[in-house]
């Protein structure tokens, strides 16, 4: 029986992919180096320390990596963090997961303050009983230190205890690697294919469409 549910926030509760895409093509083109925008994408869902090793070499990160992580956070909280949007019913979606009986925790790529405004835009603090972040751990996603730590912080539960929801093949093959299994939404911006072959259980278009076939989601059990 599932006693939590895990949610991912970028791309599967409020729409910013894309406006981290962009935030990362700047960051990458201050400090000399052009992206096409389709690599950008295809990496979105990673933390900035899983992200950055995929576009610079290993000389580049230690000359300036930490600081592009840091620029590219100072960039998308100036610019782009007031740009990003509550996807439709999340809040109906998670009074539905709690009248179930069943707990919620967040456990996001992104940092500490983003995760903090993103909760307050969603209006769900009050149904909300935990939250991790990138700044809370080792690794970002696709390692699992944000799920391991998420059931932790719900009461040590069990991976088969909790299921996973979010956007990116990163949120599934982070989930995964701890036996967690995950419901993708397609509102982030990915293929259903590439979802399905990382390893979704079930796949919906939003949380909208989520909260309206609940009844036919892993979350009902």
């Amino acid at each position: 029986m599932i006693r939590a549910a895990i949610f991912d926030l970028d791309g599967t509760l409020v729409d910013s992919n894309e406006l981290h895409v962009q935030a990362w093509q700047e960051t990458f083109r201050h400090f000399g180096k052009e992206i096409p925008v389709e690599r950008l994408r295809e990496q979105i869902g990673k933390g900035g320390d899983q992200y950055l090793p995929v576009f610079l070499t290993e000389q580049e990160m230690r000359e300036f990596g930490k600081e592009a992580d840091e620029y590219r956070g100072a960039i998308f909280k100036k610019k782009y963090l007031s740009q990003v949007r509550p996807f439709p019913r999340v809040h109906e979606l998670f009074e539905r997961i709690r009248s179930d009986g069943k707990k919620i925790a967040l456990a996001s790529s992104g940092k500490e303050d983003e995760v903090e405004r993103y909760q307050k835009l969603l209006g769900i603090e009050a149904l909300v009983d935990s939250r991790t972040t990138a700044d809370q751990v080792a690794h970002s996603k696709p390692k699992p230190d944000v799920f391991i730590a998420a059931l932790r912080t719900l009461g040590r539960l069990a991976p088969e205890d909790a299921i996973a929801i979010g956007d990116t093949p990163y949120d599934i093959e982070a989930a995964k690697k701890i036996d967690l299994s995950t419901i993708a939404l397609l509102c982030g911006g990915f293929r259903e294919d590439i979802l399905r072959q990382e390893g979704a259980c079930a796949i919906f278009r939003d949380p909208a469409d989520l909260l309206d076939k609940y009844y036919q989601s892993p979350l009902a059990g």
